[in-house]
């Protein structure tokens, strides 16, 4: 019997050794993180050494099973990652760092789409360099931009939903958002900024955050739908709620939003403040007048090609949506779950027609409901004039004929080129 038990100890406690299963290396604007899939929960520490400079994580009773030769370091502080075992079971990772950072680790239960993990973040001694620019002043006068925040969905950690052919949700509505982000690129009076630029998680909160730190007139968060029914279709727009969901399909998606943090990978110290945000949602109601009416807006512009889930706004307790002093609204661009819809988000040409639906959408809104101060509210305030097409004309003719630029003619009117048709009116600004 103890020659029986002697025998199978080695087994036993192989078997309680934890499981480096996968590593994964991600850059965002400001930090790096390394993400460590594991079998089971672990203990680990941090040692920060100098002369050479590097990070030591030590990881309790865990080996390495997963490689790290292939981890991309380029534009990363680490020029190399070494492992090796420490007192017998413990796993030590080694990072060689090019320059100074400051290390933040911490750990994330299993869920139902990931495993344990370790998430260990190098964040830039220097930030302010990252920050991308804002242009608050519009051409040629003193009269200020629209600053729109444009939001891709997940990133990172957090693939999103995913479709046929492993098409994946938190790449097609980057694409989406840096269409979108081109096209206000062009308008004059506005200024857009992408909330995420990369393939990187960026938390809830932290896109919210980063929304009012660049004093946004507007947010818009992109997104593609999935369902557990494939045969659920058509493109939607949320916004918040904050007495309930309007339908169970907008309480579905919400709750499906919303633990993105779980995934995408949030410390607890950056969760929310719940007595901040019950406070916020006191002040709501004028920002919530806002979004339904832009949100309206935009679903107008979609309908014009694509099939639409509900032909209204809807509203759920969607936690990026809840800025109590900027309007926020969810595009949901379709189903990537349903394969048609997959077929249509996975080409660019489609892709281009949503997001200039959702610019024609916020254009038209901000139109006539402009900011104080901006120069849509300056052109409002001096009037318009009219101009009804006849043979022979072109945009830019007409454009040279009232001294105004093709691009502003072609924003004020929501052309999308330089097609024009006789007896078509063109509303021309002063």
């Amino acid at each position: 019997m103890w020659l029986l038990l002697l025998w199978a100890l080695p087994s036993l406690l192989q078997a309680q050794t934890v499981e480096v299963k996968d590593v994964r290396l991600w850059r965002a604007p400001d930090h790096t993180r390394l993400v460590l899939d594991l079998s089971a929960p672990v203990e680990h520490r941090l040692l920060e050494l100098e002369n050479p400079r590097r990070l030591v994580v030590d990881v309790t009773d865990t080996r390495l099973i997963a490689g790290i030769d292939s981890l991309e370091l380029d534009k990363t502080p680490i020029s190399g990652i070494r492992s090796g075992v420490r007192e017998g079971d413990d796993l030590r990772l080694v990072l060689d760092l090019r320059e100074a950072v400051r290390p933040r680790s911490f750990s994330l239960k299993a869920s139902e789409r990931a495993d344990d993990r370790l998430v260990i973040d190098l964040y830039d001694m220097e930030t302010a360099v990252a920050e991308p620019a804002v242009k608050k002043s519009a051409r040629s006068t003193d009269r200020r931009d629209i600053v729109i925040a444009i939001d891709a969905g997940h990133g990172g950690e957090d693939p999103g939903a995913s479709g046929p052919g492993r098409l994946r949700e938190k790449e097609v509505v980057l694409e989406i958002a840096k269409e979108l982000h081109s096209l206000f690129e062009a308008d004059p009076g506005f200024a857009p900024t992408l909330i995420r630029s990369g393939d990187y998680y960026v938390s809830l909160k932290g896109r919210r955050d980063l929304a009012r730190k660049r004093q946004a007139d507007m947010f818009v968060s992109v997104h593609a739908d999935a369902f557990r029914d494939k045969r659920a279709r058509g493109a939607s727009v949320y916004a918040l709620s904050t007495r309930g969901a309007t339908s169970t399909t907008a309480s579905y998606l919400a709750q499906r939003e919303n633990a993105a943090d779980l995934l995408g990978g949030v410390s607890l110290s950056d969760k929310e403040d719940s007595l901040a945000m019950t406070l916020a949602d006191l002040s709501m109601t004028a920002t919530l007048d806002s979004s339904l009416n832009v949100g309206a807006s935009v679903l107008s512009e979609m309908n014009r090609f694509a099939r639409l889930h509900k032909k209204q706004v809807e509203q759920a307790g969607f936690a990026v949506l809840k800025s109590p002093d900027v309007p926020s609204i969810l595009v949901e661009t379709g189903f990537i779950s349903n394969p048609e819809e997959a077929r249509k988000l996975a080409t660019a040409s489609y892709r281009k027609r949503m997001a200039n639906a959702i610019h024609a959408g916020i254009v038209q809104w901000f139109r006539a409901h402009p900011p104080p101060g901006s120069l849509l509210a300056q052109l409002r305030d001096e009037g318009e004039r009219e101009y009804t097409i006849v043979g022979g004309d072109t945009l830019s003719g007409i454009a040279q004929r009232f001294n105004v630029s093709v691009n502003v003619l072609s924003s004020y009117n929501n052309l999308r080129n330089s097609k024009i048709l006789v007896g078509q009116t063109l509303r021309i600004p002063n």
